[in-house]
């Protein structure tokens, strides 16, 4: 379902999966509106959806060449004027590594719509290590804003 906010967002969450445990709606777009304050881009239009492994699988392999499903996907449509993406995380994929990394589901989801997001901002971290560090310090500054740990931290 879409909603627009009154700076100019349009921000739709989607549920591909059950929604077992997954954020509800008003989170994620608590997350993304965080991930955008003080970026210059005061409206666009951007679509979460939860996805299982066989949707993940084939966005991957379509998109990015990839041989399996991975946590989050990102697509960004910028048309200078207007932020329009997509954000694809696979909840099973998201229930794993958040069991390994020793981390709450909501938590791990947080740090992927941000990271995500950022990336649909323009943030890389496949390029090199300056790049990297950058991205890592805005997603540690905005989870700190949202009352989430470091999660690049050490885990327990």
């Amino acid at each position: 379902m879409a909603k627009s906010d009154p700076r100019g967002w349009r921000l739709n969450v989607q549920y591909a999966v059950k929604r077992r445990q997954l954020p509800r709606r008003g989170q994620v777009r608590r997350w993304l509106r965080a991930a955008v304050a003080g970026k210059g881009r005061r409206a666009g239009e951007v679509t979460v959806r939860f996805v299982g492994m066989g949707e993940g699988g084939r966005l991957n392999a379509e998109y990015r060449s990839g041989d399996r499903a991975t946590n989050v996907l990102s697509f960004a449509y910028d048309d200078e004027t207007r932020l329009h993406g997509d954000l694809v995380l696979c909840a099973p994929v998201l229930r794993r590594e958040a069991a390994e990394q020793g981390k709450t589901l909501r938590a791990h989801c947080a740090h992927l719509v941000v990271h995500g997001m950022l990336h649909l901002l323009g943030y890389e971290h496949e390029q090199d290590a300056e790049r990297a560090a950058l991205m890592e310090a805005e997603e540690r500054r905005i989870l700190a804003t949202l009352g989430h740990a470091d999660p690049y931290g050490e885990q327990d």
